[in-house]
């Protein structure tokens, strides 16, 4: 646990250092979410209609766009070679590059949302859902993504590599998180949304630490 805690520090101390990341893939989330209004107009009706899917695809891009970095400033440092030699678990240092992956690029998106979802004019009850999907659903993008980032350590092009192979497996992810918002919105409900996405996020955390700890062995070697 010790080292899980400090290896989620370091991460945030590093990324304090590199504030334009992270302020990209905010600027990033807020542009996309808001040019979407500006372009369609005052139709309310159709604002409500495309808010959680245009939300939620400007929280997906937004959380690529750092992904290629979780394990490459390591990788070259030699990071990562101390991390297998270490006697921590592996997979444990693993998950907390992840979690501080998460803290950095998908909690201020949760936090956001509210914010950019009155743009399109929606209620309260369907306002709390999205922050409630999101919660859930930017962890599994995080945990999801990491594995792509191991798999595409020191590929040339390893860029347009990782988006290929991570966003199929986004694809749940989206699907569930803006069918919430949907259902919500519609009075039918969003309680078994919500489940799916609280069970992908279970079985991310259980795979992708072992998945991503496979991969660096393998680039490593």
């Amino acid at each position: 646990m010790n080292a899980f805690l400090a290896i989620i520090r370091r991460d945030l101390l590093l990324v304090a250092r590199r504030k334009g990341e992270v302020l990209t893939a905010l600027f990033f989330f807020i542009v996309v979410t808001s040019l979407f209004p500006l372009g369609i107009g005052a139709d309310t009706a159709l604002l409500r209609k495309i808010a959680p899917g245009v939300i939620w695809v400007a929280a997906l891009l937004s959380s690529m766009l750092g992904l290629q970095r979780l394990f490459a400033s390591d990788h070259i440092d030699g990071t990562l070679e101390q991390m297998i030699l270490s006697p921590s678990s592996l997979s444990s240092l693993v998950l907390g590059k992840m979690v501080a992956h998460w803290l950095v690029a998908g909690l201020p998106l949760v936090l956001l949302a509210p914010v950019m979802g009155i743009q399109f004019d929606l209620d309260a009850s369907s306002l709390g859902v999205m922050m409630l999907a999101l919660l859930l659903g930017t962890p599994t993008l995080s945990l999801i993504g990491g594995i792509g980032a191991a798999l595409t350590l020191g590929v040339r092009g390893g860029g347009v590599l990782l988006s290929l192979l991570v966003l199929p497996l986004f694809i749940p992810v989206l699907i569930f998180g803006a069918g919430a918002v949907y259902a919500q919105s519609s009075g039918l409900g969003a309680d078994g949304h919500l489940s799916l996405l609280g069970a992908l996020l279970i079985l991310s955390l259980f795979f992708a630490p072992w998945a991503t700890t496979a991969a660096i062995r393998i680039a490593v070697e």
